[in-house]
């Protein structure tokens, strides 16, 4: 499993400075926690999860979800694990006949609703355990939460390696009144098993929905007066450097186009510039997919330190992944900073004489870019994004 393997290697040598490093679900925990990505979210009940598999339908994802919660009706819990329990069959018998590679598959994990579930699963799906990286778990809080990953380190203990994603998006969270005990004592669970927590993930749809709110497409998350309220909050206690974990961004809803209201959000001249006409048209295409309102949100997250993001469709997979890679100049900057870590100085210029890099302050977040690093690449100094985008069927015969 390697991020943008679905390019050749002359497109791999002229973009990367650094290439993304191959991994596997027996990679360390910090990388893979990294090497989610754009997680994918796709109802138990959608057909042919084992076919886009086998035909590789969705390229360059990672990681993928299939969820037996919200995204079902409640009457179809039981046709959904049916139906789960046959795909994974499927991928497994397709996997020992050789037709199917194990180490080019994306981490699948379930998205279950109860402890009862869970156990059931665990029960019935046995055979096919092994072809899973974890479990998500939804509207987490502390009480059920403990008892969700107390199972599940009972059943690691036996051989397994399963890792669990809990979903912030419960009432106690966004009501401001409850909030902050509620983050501690879900953070004070996750410490306990932290040796289990891939990454915490924010359900900023569930949020919203509590308050009959909905973004469009004009406007990101962090538009929402509210939602930015608590992610404020989550970030607050997640991330800090004493005891930190990886929080990926909430899912962008949109895929389709419609009539704006508000002016694009991506600049013509970067487009322009890099390459004319065609550049334009590539502008245009992203545009009327609505990913400038994407781009725009996932480098919000980025700027907020989460790291990946949910997706519901395939085609916000490439601008996700493609906004993570670390420019040339940050993995520098980073570098220099590590090295540097020794005590003899505490300030020096930047490689490209434009900021001072403080060493202990930077530190933290040249940790975490030396991480981004190995998992989404670096950028020769002269390409950005729009580069990586353009190996994407975006422009259509340009002139």
């Amino acid at each position: 499993m390697k991020l943008f393997a679905d390019l050749n290697d002359k497109q791999r040598e002229k973009l990367f400075y650094k290439k993304p490093e191959e991994l596997s679900i027996n990679s360390d925990k910090e990388i893979l926690s990294y090497a989610l990505a754009s997680t994918l979210y796709m109802p138990a009940t959608r057909p042919n999860i084992y076919h886009d598999l086998l035909i590789k339908k969705h390229s360059g994802l990672t990681s993928m979800v299939i969820c037996l919660e919200d995204s079902i009706g409640d009457h179809e819990v039981e046709l959904a694990e049916e139906k789960l329990k046959e795909e994974l069959i499927n991928i497994k018998t397709s996997i020992e006949q050789g037709i199917l590679l194990k180490a080019e598959m994306p981490m699948i994990f379930i998205r279950i609703r109860s402890v009862e579930q869970f156990l059931r699963l665990m029960d019935s799906l046995h055979e096919c355990i092994h072809l899973l990286t974890g479990i998500v778990i939804p509207k987490f809080d502390a009480a059920v939460g403990s008892i969700i990953l107390k199972e599940l380190e009972a059943y690691n203990s036996i051989g397994n390696l399963l890792y669990a994603m809990p979903i912030l998006e419960t009432k106690r969270i966004i009501e401001k009144e409850t909030r902050l005990e509620e983050l501690l004592s879900i953070k004070a669970v996750l410490d306990t098993y932290k040796h289990l927590i891939l990454n915490v993930r924010i359900g900023a749809t569930d949020f919203c929905g509590l308050y009959g709110i909905r973004r469009n497409t004009d406007t990101t998350v962090y538009d929402v007066a509210i939602i930015r309220d608590c992610i404020t909050d989550i970030i607050n206690v997640f991330l800090r450097a004493d005891s930190p974990y990886v929080v990926s961004g909430p899912v962008w809803e949109y895929f389709s186009s419609k009539e704006r209201m508000l002016i694009p959000q991506l600049r013509e001249t970067p487009f322009r510039k890099r390459y004319g006409k065609a550049g334009m048209q590539m502008r245009t295409q992203l545009i009327d997919r609505h990913m400038d309102g994407l781009i725009r949100e996932v480098l919000m997250d980025i700027t907020n330190g989460l790291t990946g993001k949910t997706i519901i469709h395939p085609s916000h997979i490439k601008p996700v992944q493609a906004l993570n890679v670390v420019s040339y100049e940050e993995y520098l900057d980073a570098a220099n900073i590590i090295a540097s870590n020794n005590g003899d100085i505490g300030v020096m210029k930047s490689s490209f004489s434009n900021k001072m890099n403080e060493i202990k302050p930077h530190f933290y977040w040249a940790q975490k870019i030396m991480l981004k690093s190995r998992v989404y690449g670096v950028f020769h100094e002269e390409f950005t994004y729009i580069d990586l985008l353009k190996q994407e069927n975006f422009v259509t015969n340009p002139k």
